[in-house]
């Protein structure tokens, strides 16, 4: 039986200053949650409403499990897991970075693209939604297993430390198919509705942007960030 305390844990945690307090975040979903125990990720709480999912794991009836869920409708499998401790920039080859994006989503499949291009680290703007949002968590679909996400305060002043070129992602670009796109780089992409922010700009080495096809006025506006990094990062990695 879940605990009044627990409960009141849990539904608090969809809310970073709780999750900052507490040093733990929520992760719902078979998949992310099983991802995250294999490697070996602390948990405080696991909770299930199957039987024999995990030897620590309580057993909760579905309208219990709908008490707590952070969704719309509850999963069958939901973990409390420890934060982990800020850890430094490992600066890889490539370099993967976003500014303000804010939605959960995106950001969870950026992480998950991180993942499968083999990157293992992805830096943040300061105003970029938090990594450990349920919402980016289950988006991620287990990928925040493998790729560490870092809150940088000056984005700009950071990405120029790592001694490389810093490129950025905007609709006045240089073309991704003409331009030659190095590996040793650093790759910015910007917030949905704005793009990169001024105050990044000015440490960019250079701007880069996916072309539009469709002839006339009446086009698409923008591209989605997550879809944009997807298709910078295909091909990036197919011209290295």
């Amino acid at each position: 039986m879940l605990l009044n305390y627990q409960r009141k844990l849990i539904t608090q945690l969809s809310i970073k200053k709780y999750r900052i307090q507490n040093r733990l975040f929520v992760a719902e979903g078979k998949k992310v949650v099983n991802e995250l125990i294999n490697s070996d990720w602390p948990f405080e709480i696991l909770l299930s409403s199957e039987e024999n999912f995990h030897p620590k794991a309580e057993l909760l009836n579905l309208e219990e499990m709908e008490r707590i869920t952070h969704f719309k409708n509850p999963s069958p499998v939901l973990g409390v897991f420890v934060l982990p401790e800020s850890q430094k920039i490992i600066a890889e080859t490539t370099t993967i970075a976003v500014d303000n994006i804010s939605d959960p989503g995106n950001l969870g499949t950026i992480i998950r693209l991180c993942d499968w291009f083999g990157l293992s680290e992805l830096i943040c703007s300061k105003t970029t939604v938090d990594c450990y949002n349920p919402k980016v968590i289950q988006a991620s679909m287990g990928s925040i297993a493998r790729v560490r996400c870092h809150y940088i305060k000056d984005l700009g002043a950071s990405l120029t430390a790592l001694k490389k070129p810093v490129y950025g992602a905007t609709t006045q670009g240089d073309s991704i198919y003409k331009a030659k796109l190095p590996k040793e780089a650093s790759y910015v992409f910007g917030s949905e509705s704005h793009g990169i922010s001024e105050s990044l700009l000015s440490h960019l080495t250079g701007q880069l942007s996916i072309p539009q096809f469709r002839e006339g006025g009446n086009s698409a506006e923008s591209l989605n960030v997550a879809n944009a990094s997807a298709i910078f990062l295909s091909e990036l990695f197919r011209s290295s």
